[in-house]
């Protein structure tokens, strides 16, 4: 199968990835908060030693793309309106008769966020997409994996603001992998809650 992209994008998302985003106001909060902070808690010698957010990875798999083409364009269109980057489409690697999937068929897609853009998002997802989940008590505080990064997943898309609901012809989530350089789970659990994640009490 050829690897060509099987999404053709409308003008409104080919300007969205063109448009310029302005600074996030959690990076200015890492950089003159966070930052203090956890040379208070930790004790590190070097401002360099403390731990930061490396990268944001969003994933959707979706099992029903080699039937119905529509979910792909939509998760496309879905992951553009919410984090302003166009996502990759992430293939099977291998044919598997018993799920009809081929290799090479698309599966689902992955957007890895870095820098502004990544503030940007977590910035959008802490103060406007977490609140408008159903009774909301708080992000599980064990999801960590031993090296510092953290995993969760997300039930509906609705939660975001950007997802407009006519638009939305099935309710799929996807997860969030937190990626940080932090030594241990503790550092980066204590990094992510300063930034204002909300954990839910042990």
């Amino acid at each position: 199968m050829a690897k060509k992209n099987l999404v053709k994008l409308d003008n409104k998302y080919k300007e969205m990835l063109k448009e310029k985003i302005s600074l996030s106001s959690l990076k200015v909060k890492y950089e003159k908060e966070v930052k203090k902070r956890m040379i208070e808690k930790f004790g590190y010698k070097n401002i360099m030693e403390v731990p930061k957010v490396v990268n944001v990875a969003m994933n959707r798999g979706i099992g029903e793309a080699t039937e119905n083409p529509a979910a792909l364009e939509k998760t496309i269109q879905e992951f553009i309106l919410i984090t302003r980057q166009k996502p990759s489409i992430t293939r099977a690697k291998k044919s598997i008769a018993s799920f009809k999937v081929r290799q090479g068929a698309p599966i689902g897609a992955r957007v890895t966020l870095r820098g502004n853009r990544m503030y940007t998002f977590l910035e959008k997802l802490i103060n406007e997409a977490l609140p408008r989940i159903r009774d909301f008590k708080g992000l599980p505080p064990d999801s960590f994996d031993g090296r510092g990064n953290y995993t969760f997943g997300i039930k509906e898309q609705l939660i975001f603001p950007d997802i407009d609901y006519d638009m939305v012809d099935k309710v799929r989530g996807f997860n969030l992998t937190i990626v940080t350089n932090a030594k241990t789970d503790e550092e980066a659990r204590s990094l992510l809650e300063f930034l204002g994640f909300p954990f839910r009490e042990r």
